[in-house]
């Protein structure tokens, strides 16, 4: 409230706060609220921010995660490829993000019973992660784990 009466509508503070209220609402499985939080910061960004930028994609992810939570896939998916998308436009092709959006992706894959693009996916997210990150890092040991459930089904 004090943001919001003190700085410009479209301020990327505004948007960063509603995001936090999104992912609270996302972590409280209230997924209705955590979209309407989420979609207030991208409608904030997409003003404030250039087309290509890495929190655009962020944005995105989290609203593919609480559609793929709500069992919405089309919708997911779609908001998963935008961020991919805006990612390989804007960061290093084995950046830890990009492996994330990968991961996200064959997540959906896998919850429409589509394993083998949950597989493709997956596999490209291991692939950057053990570019990128520690060979223990959860996140890998996560992509490691999912593409191993993808390929027994």
């Amino acid at each position: 409230e004090i943001q919001q009466q003190s700085l410009p509508s479209n301020h990327p503070s505004i948007a960063y706060s509603y995001g936090n209220i999104g992912l609270v609402h996302c972590n409280m499985s209230n997924y209705p609220k955590a979209l309407s939080s989420l979609e207030k910061t991208l409608e904030i960004q997409q003003q404030s921010l250039s087309p290509s930028h890495p929190d655009l994609a962020r944005s995105y992810n989290n609203i593919g995660e609480v559609h793929r939570n709500m069992g919405n896939s089309p919708k997911a998916l779609s908001s998963q490829e935008k961020a991919l998308e805006i990612q390989q436009q804007s960061l290093p092709s084995n950046h830890p993000s990009i492996a994330y959006s990968y991961g996200n992706i064959g997540l959906v894959y896998k919850n429409m019973g589509n394993y083998s693009k949950a597989r493709t996916f997956f596999t490209h997210a291991v692939q950057i992660a053990q570019q990128s990150l520690p060979s223990h890092h959860p996140n890998l040991e996560k992509y490691r784990n999912s593409l191993e459930r993808a390929k027994n089904k």
